[in-house]
């Protein structure tokens, strides 16, 4: 069964970190609330097999670009891929 990927630790912060950081920065909200609803939209066509190879990668390549936005963000440099 697919799982969620665990973005805290992918990030190497605590959970509560991130989250008071996003509390305090609306647009880090937003890109979390995107890769959250990316991540969601690749466990279930995983689950479901609903997807061919080609889509499931542009959907991963989706989740990925919204990762790296979130890491950019929290590193203080400019966003991409918007």
């Amino acid at each position: 069964m697919p799982v969620s990927h665990d973005l805290y630790q992918d990030l190497g912060c605590k959970k509560e970190e991130i989250e008071q950081k996003r509390s305090e920065d609306p647009k880090l909200d937003s890109l979390l609330n995107k890769y959250f609803a990316v991540d969601k939209e690749v466990v279930e066509a995983e689950d479901a097999n609903s997807l061919s190879d080609d889509d499931l990668k542009k959907l991963k390549e989706k989740r990925l670009v919204a990762k790296e936005q979130i890491v950019a963000k929290l590193n203080g440099q400019p966003l991409t891929g918007q």
